[in-house]
């Protein structure tokens, strides 16, 4: 496991002047770690808006009605997790290598104080009204939830990520309480960060005058017992219990532990609820929390309903008292398997021509093989069995914990716009979720989102990841597993890539269309993973694959080599678009970019990669931009591909009357002469690859000041949309895909146009920024994390194709976009281009992590993890040596 290396500064005292305009203050957001002030209002929330109550000001505390909907993952990187949510409460449980969203089960904490009346509680605040006839299961009263017992008053939640933290109030209770819920973070160790573990620590403090006993409890019900036919179980571990249940010869996949203990060694277990029917094992807990009885009870063979664990403990005046509830699960085998396993495809494959079997033909060691054809996560290739995970958990806590608070410190500790840091912690909490998966060797795949009760959209899509920019800086060695199975697996002879991989990853059967931007942008990609690592050797050995690609697009897609992309092309919005567009043209334009840096590095003849581009330039500023923003020139007549109605299409087939506006209007969805708030899309990705602008910055600002113009609405009352509503509705604010304020929507234009999506709505954002737009980018920011207050969406779960939907990992791009911050490995170069004036920045690499700090025109680096070495700093345009 890595180390934190030793803490240094590298402060370089240099005066450069008229590098970025102060457009915000300095001290827009306090420095202070988390800046979680709540502005003001100490007060806990009894969980109900007051008429008086102010509007929640970005990234503060969430109580009132903004507390209502707060649930934040907790656990490792493609290990499962579970919520906690701002009640105090666990819910989301999904820990069996898919999402179980409504998965809410019967366990909660208690606390007993001796000697006062109503000193018997839920360490939990009032349950949201929305559950009370809104759950799975509400309309029969929500038999045996633990709804209806006794709880505290007033609650309120705050981040810091990945930290968690609930304070609890009320007035029978004469002692302060917070909750801490956390898992391991901390970037470049994508080992320690994928355990399968979390940990809530229940804080107490005595501020009265007088002495208290009390009784800490934890108690559970053994919600892994989903199968009669199975053994289920409550096993023993050192001052806990083991929810568990096993595996049949018909169901193996059933195997599943759950590990719950503390480190007290005054811990007293039962082992065994009371048995019966009905209510009868709950009700028989409570009565034991209720009367103060520490009952001990051994296991029983199986059949146990539950389980609970007690740590009395005694708090003198101004004392205080720390529980740590540590938590560990295993889930080793399961039936996930997705696609046919093409194998023959990669037959006597010669990576110098350009075929690629595995990352061992790039130089890529992985771990462990799995020898069966099913998905098996990670963790289950260094562990066997939750009392392993458990023992590692416990023995490794205090460093994971003081590695993972570095990490909170640092990035907490960058002064950035509240909205903007709110919006990067809060999708980061998507590399913890269910969309996540990490298999037996260690590579990453994903899903596009979570479903409620699986994956939602599979094989890591590249034209979704292609927004995600949080990974390849947190984690880049996992990102760049993506690259592999890109080239490799998923990439034929003929260069042709599957957007969606197979799991286990293997190679994939290629009977779909390419995407257009997901195989372009998986060329940028390369190029900014290269950057990132610094690892030369790697990019020598894909190249031939990335080459491969390269001429695959220029085939398939401008085969007449006019520089665009205009045959018929699959992308993002799981449509093709017919004829040239700024989108997907931007996208070839970086892809060409990035080949021909990459080939120059390498020795390699890029002239035609330079010729195209040349060609492709000149036609997207003549030809695809209206003097305002870029467009598509429907075309399908002068194509090589067959009538768009004999044309393959996730559309489905053409019907007479699609067939009678095809001849009036063109091929189905389509934009045309709209505003397309991803129109310049690939300009974006490229500056976030770490490439300068390859497109005419002045056209690209124009777009998207347009889109902002034209598409981001501040109430979306008046505006249709017949696709999938909710999103942003009503009297929500929002970026809007598309709009047409030109005119010429068409009939049935791109199926998602009506839409808004939080990764796009960043993704224009950050660009702005990147382009000195702040103030627009900043609107862009506030009008989308104003949807995700906590009153009616979680704000750690901005959803689009499901939860927790891996797009808006696009809100990290704003790092950069504010700062210029970026860090080049191969060069040993650190970049810096405010567009803020003075600030402290977070910063990760592959090596390590920490801060920059840009004042009065003097750049240093803090390191506080790790080793970045800096040759060399670029401010503006301005070098200086190091």
């Amino acid at each position: 496991m890595k180390q934190p290396g030793n803490r240094r500064t590298f402060i370089k005292e240099m005066a450069v002047g008229g590098i970025g305009a102060a457009i915000l203050p300095s001290n827009i957001l306090s420095a202070k770690e988390g800046n979680n002030s709540n502005d003001g209002a100490d007060e806990l929330s009894d969980g109900k808006l007051k008429p008086n109550d102010g509007k929640r000001k970005f990234n503060t505390a969430y109580q009132g009605a903004y507390l209502n909907r707060v649930a934040f993952p907790i656990g490792g990187i493609g290990a499962g997790m579970f919520c906690l949510e701002g009640t105090g409460s666990v819910s989301h449980m999904s820990i069996r290598n898919r999402p179980e969203i409504f998965n809410e089960p019967a366990l909660f904490a208690a606390i007993d104080v001796k000697g006062i009346k109503n000193g018997v509680k839920v360490l939990e605040g009032p349950v949201p009204e929305w559950k009370v006839f809104g759950m799975r299961g509400s309309g029969n009263g929500d038999a045996g939830a633990t709804y209806g017992l006794p709880r505290f008053t007033k609650a309120k939640f705050t981040t810091a990520f990945p930290f968690g933290i609930v304070d609890l109030h009320d007035n029978d209770i004469p002692l302060k309480v917070k909750i801490t819920g956390w898992s391991p973070f901390i970037p470049t160790d994508e080992d320690n960060s994928s355990l399968p573990v979390g940990c809530l620590e229940y804080h107490f403090e005595n501020s009265s005058k007088q002495t208290f006993n009390a009784v800490f409890s934890f108690n559970s019900k053994n919600f892994l017992a989903s199968d009669r036919d199975a053994k289920n179980s409550i096993d023993p571990i050192e001052n806990g219990f083991i929810l568990s249940q096993e595996g049949t010869k018909e169901k193996p996949s059933l195997e599943s532990s759950f590990a719950v203990f503390t480190d007290e060694s005054n811990t007293k277990v039962d082992h065994c609820w009371f048995r019966g029917g009905w209510w009868d094992p709950i009700t028989m807990a409570w009565n034991d929390i209720e009367k103060g009885i520490l009952k001990e009870r051994p296991p029983v063979e199986q059949d146990a309903p539950g389980a609970s664990l007690f740590v009395p403990f005694s708090l003198s005046p101004g004392a205080k008292k720390t529980i740590r509830l540590m938590m560990a699960w295993y889930t080793p085998v399961t039936t996930l398997h997705i696609g046919e396993v093409m194998n023959d495809e990669k037959k006597n494959c010669d990576p110098a021509s350009g075929c690629c079997a595995g990352p061992s033909d790039l130089g890529v060691e992985t771990g462990k093989k799995n020898t069966t054809a099913d998905y098996k996560p990670w963790y289950s290739s260094k562990f066997d069995n939750v009392k392993e995970v458990a023992d590692y958990w416990k023995k490794n806590y205090a460093d994971l914990y003081k590695k993972t608070n570095l990490f909170k410190t640092s990035f907490y500790k960058s002064t950035l716009p509240p909205e903007v840091m709110e919006a990067i912690a809060a999708n980061m909490t998507i590399i913890k979720s269910a969309t996540v998966l990490r298999q037996f060797d260690g590579r990453l795949w994903s899903w596009e989102g979570c479903g409620d009760d699986g994956g939602c959209c599979s094989g890591s899509c590249t034209h979704v990841w292609n927004y995600a920019q949080a990974m390849p800086h947190l984690f880049p060695s996992l990102e760049r597993s993506l690259r592999n199975t890109e080239f490799c697996e998923n990439q034929n002879n003929a260069g042709h890539q599957v957007f969606r991989a197979n799991l286990p990853i293997s190679p994939a059967k290629h009977d779909f269309h390419a995407a257009a931007d997901g195989q372009l942008g998986g060329i940028m990609k390369v190029y900014r993973d290269w950057r990132i690592s610094g690892d030369s050797k790697w990019l020598a050995k894909i190249y031939p694959m990335v080459k491969v690609s390269m001429d695959y697009c220029i085939a398939t897609w401008d085969p007449k080599g006019k520089g665009v992309v205009e045959e018929p092309h699959h992308n993002t919005y799981d449509i093709e678009f017919w004829g040239p567009d700024g989108m997907c043209t931007s996208f070839y334009l970086g892809a060409l970019t990035a080949i021909t840096e990459m080939g120059i590095f390498l020795k390699k003849d890029v002239s035609k990669y330079e010729l195209l581009y040349k060609k492709g330039r000149g036609y997207i500023e003549a030809n695809l931009y209206n003097g305002e923003y870029f467009i598509q020139k429907i075309e399908y007549k002068e194509l090589n591909a067959p009538n768009p109605a004999k044309a393959q299409s996730f559309g489905g087939d053409y019907s007479p009357e699609a067939i009678a506006l095809l001849q009036k209007e063109g091929p189905k969805y389509q934009y045309g002469m709209g505003c397309l708030s991803d129109g310049i899309l690939g300009a974006w990705i490229g500056r976030v690859c770490g490439m300068e602008d390859f497109i005419d910055p002045e056209k690209i600002t124009s777009h998207l000041l347009a889109v902002h113009k034209y598409n981001l609405k501040k109430n979306l009352n008046e505006h249709a949309n017949p696709q999938r509503p909710n999103y942003a509705l009503g009297n929500e604010g929002g970026l809007l895909l598309c709009t047409w304020p030109k005119g010429g929507k068409l009939s049935l234009p791109f199926v998602y146009s009506d839409e808004v999506w939080t990764g796009i709505e960043y993704q224009v954002a950050s660009h702005l920024m990147i382009m000195g737009k702040v103030k627009e980018g900043l609107e862009i920011v506030r009008t989308c994390r104003e949807r995700y207050d906590g009153r009616v969406r979680n704000p750690f779960n901005e959803y689009e194709c499901g939860h927790w939907y891996a797009r808006a990992m696009s809100s990290y791009g704003m790092l950069q976009g504010l700062t210029g911050v970026k860090y080049d490995a191969v060069e040993k170069t650190l970049y810096v281009d405010s567009k803020i004036g003075d600030f402290t920045s977070f910063i990760s690499t592959a090596t390590g992590f920490g801060n920059v700090i840009y004042k009065a025109g003097k750049p240093s680096l803090d390191v506080v993890y790790g080793n970045i070495e800096v040759n060399k700093m670029i401010v503006g345009e301005k070098e200086i040596k190091v």
